[in-house]
């Protein structure tokens, strides 16, 4: 065992100890990412995964049930001209994100999605700070995704003629209920959700099939409605040219209707593939993905037209403004209008239920990347591993949305359509790199021209709906300070993963160890000549006061990259100018010399000794040195860093500075 397993085994064994409700909590805390109970994350090692088509089930929750409140949306940013401005959206999903997303599978076929693409590209800081950024943007997706589904799902219990009165006006507290409920379903253990994602799809699906066949029989029966919407619109606008130029300027407000591909992507470790399929070469698994995006996007579109040309033809204007009757739910009030009651409030549950668990696919999508990412750069504690504390933390977040919205959809659209224009911005970016570094020049030109396209729609929708933007800053700001918050609170942590010692390190650390406790001297990995190492030996002798004749090891630590906060450390031994050698990579100097030290004491039963030199120069300058760049000050930052590791300072290892 390790020095940092040990740590871990003395962690997890004061846990019985601690109070019941703790361990409830904290339930399935690990060091692995992803790996909770929700349907996005990683499946263990015996699950087989499922059919491409019951998982696109899964994102259809999320993709789905955006019919519930589409069409209205439509109809309130382009009135009579909501079918052609849904069919240059039908055009951009299925020639622009569809591609997009296409490649997001081959190039992150786990589930990494287009972030991890991004991640690839930036070195250092630079990179972290870009994938906190994206995050924010991710974060707004999701839980507008959460909050806006609830408060659509209220809108169709409050317009349903069975509900009572006393819900008139209590949107909000609808939309608190339902989101509450849904915590509650992630805080019990979200099991069998693929399941029950097939169920909803299918029977909203079919109910939306007898909506529109309904729909379109009122209107084939009365072609004088096609007449009169015809004629209102080419009366509203002098020409066909005008009419397209008003729809591709107003369709960037449609962009909810393209929401589902990224929880798409993620879902992907759920997809069963091939059983020839391997980690390294996933192939049956990327095969399936695209089938299961390609067959969702083809579904999708096809009900938004027939959705989009129903409800403009057969639904006054009037009815999809705030407070009408058709505002939110334009498909429920068809239902209503022409199956009635019965059928419509059938309609309308299923609506609710849909509406309801898409948000259990945002909160998945949520639970799927803050493990991945912010505990694996310190900008998280160890407990966001855990499912509840976030479900906890996301559920107070989504109560604040719904209170400071008041349950209103229309005023919550921007934001969500700023969330997934950003991510699909993102893919298609990292689709573009992706394909440049191939050197196919003709996909290049195509993805960079998908690139401009969600380029113009994004910054098209943050001018026409700027609160969109404004809530995904507070995202990013919350998300970049209290991440740097936890680094800098965790910088004194461990931070090191396995220790391995190799056959050359193995046999100079067991013939030290043969003369007594280890005598370690931390040395500037840069020196290398003969009488830069006599010369530290012998001040540090001197010094220090290491006992003579007694053997010493240098260990030298050197920095890939600081921004990194944990990596595993391979212990490298090596003899140069008579000097034996452990030489090590590591996040950052002291927490990494902290680690190799307590694994020497696992390895060898007897507490180790560390040598150092004082660095001259300011405090403050080194403390921001080590928090930036893995090194400043060594001494007492190991000492601090071997003091939170091991509380008893008998088996402390010993840190010596001259």
């Amino acid at each position: 065992m390790t020095g940092t397993q040990a740590a871990r085994a003395e962690s997890t064994a004061v846990r019985p100890t601690s109070p019941r409700w703790r361990g409830w909590l904290l339930e399935g805390l690990s060091e692995t990412t992803a790996r909770h109970p929700g349907p996005h994350g990683t499946p263990p090692a015996e699950h087989k995964g499922h059919t491409w088509w019951r998982v696109m089930c899964l994102t259809g929750v999320d993709y789905f049930s955006t019919l519930g409140y589409q069409p209205g949306i439509a109809a309130l940013a382009a009135g009579l001209l909501s079918p052609l401005a849904t069919l240059v959206l039908i055009a951009l999903t299925l020639g622009g994100a569809l591609p997009v997303y296409r490649r997001v599978a081959k190039e992150s076929p786990h589930g990494e999605g287009s972030i991890a693409m991004l991640e690839r590209l930036l070195p250092w800081w630079a990179g972290k700070l870009f994938v906190l950024v994206l995050l924010g943007f991710a974060a707004t997706d999701f839980m507008i995704t959460i909050t806006l589904s609830a408060a659509d799902a209220a809108a169709h219990v409050v317009e349903n003629p069975f509900a009572p009165a006393s819900l008139d006006g209590a949107n909000t507290w609808i939309t608190l209920f339902l989101v509450a409920g849904l915590g509650a379903v992630f805080l019990k253990g979200f099991r069998e959700a693929i399941r029950v994602a097939v169920v909803l799809v299918a029977l909203y699906l079919m109910l939306n099939v007898v909506v529109l066949m309904t729909a379109a029989w009122h209107v084939l029966t009365e072609p004088v409605k096609i007449g009169n919407w015809w004629d209102a619109m080419t009366a509203a606008h002098s020409s066909p040219v005008a009419m397209i130029g008003v729809a591709l300027l107003v369709f960037p407000k449609l962009a909810l209707g393209m929401s589902g591909f990224e929880t798409g992507v993620a879902v992907m470790p759920q997809v069963r593939g091939d059983a020839t399929d391997t980690y390294a070469h996933a192939k049956g698994r990327v095969r399936d993905t695209r089938k299961l995006l390609t067959t969702a996007a083809l579904i999708m579109s096809g009900f938004l037209l027939l959705s989009s040309l129903a409800t403009t033809i057969l639904i006054p204007q009037s009815a999809f403004e705030s407070g009408g009757p058709a505002n939110g739910r334009a498909l429920a009030f068809l239902a209503h209008q022409y199956l009635g009651e019965g059928f419509g409030t059938v309609y309308d549950v299923s609506t609710i239920a849909i509406l309801w668990f898409a948000g259990a696919s945002a909160l998945a999508g949520l639970l799927n990347l803050v493990p991945r990412y912010l505990p694996r750069y310190g900008m998280a504690p160890e407990w966001t591993r855990a499912v509840r504390p976030l479900v906890l933390m996301f559920m107070a977040i989504a109560v604040f949305i719904t209170l400071w919205f008041n349950a209103n959809v229309d005023d919550q659209s921007g934001a969500y359509a700023t969330g997934v224009l950003v991510l699909m911005l993102s893919a298609s970016f990292a689709s573009t790199v992706a394909v440049r570094s191939r050197g196919r020049k003709a996909a290049t030109v195509g993805f960079g021209a998908i690139t401009a396209v969600f380029g113009y729609t994004l910054v098209t929708n943050v001018i026409e709906r700027p609160d969109g933007i404004k809530i995904a800053l507070l995202f990013i700001v919350g998300i970049l300070l209290t991440s740097f918050a936890s680094r800098v609170h965790r910088a004194f942590e461990l931070r090191a993963g396995e220790v391995t010692f190799d056959e050359t390190a193995t046999r100079i650390v067991d013939e030290a160890a043969g003369h007594g406790p280890l005598r370690i001297i931390a040395n500037e990995p840069d020196e290398h000549s003969k009488a830069e190492y006599r010369a530290k030996e012998y001040s540090q002798r001197e010094q220090t006061h290491i006992p003579d004749g007694r053997p010493v090891l240098f260990l030298e630590v050197f920095v890939h990259d600081s921004s990194d906060f944990t990596a595993p450390v391979e212990v490298h031994g090596d003899e140069k100018h008579g000097v034996r050698r452990l030489r090590v990579q590591g996040a950052g100097v002291p927490n990494t010399i902290a680690a190799v030290l307590i694994s020497l004491r696992a390895r060898t039963g007897e507490v180790p000794h560390a040598y150092f030199n004082w660095t001259e120069g300011h405090p403050v300058s080194h403390l921001l040195r080590f928090l930036v760049f893995g090194d400043g000050e060594v001494a007492p930052v190991t000492r601090e860093v071997l003091r939170r590791a091991e509380p008893d300072p008998a088996r402390r290892p010993r840190v010596h500075v001259g």
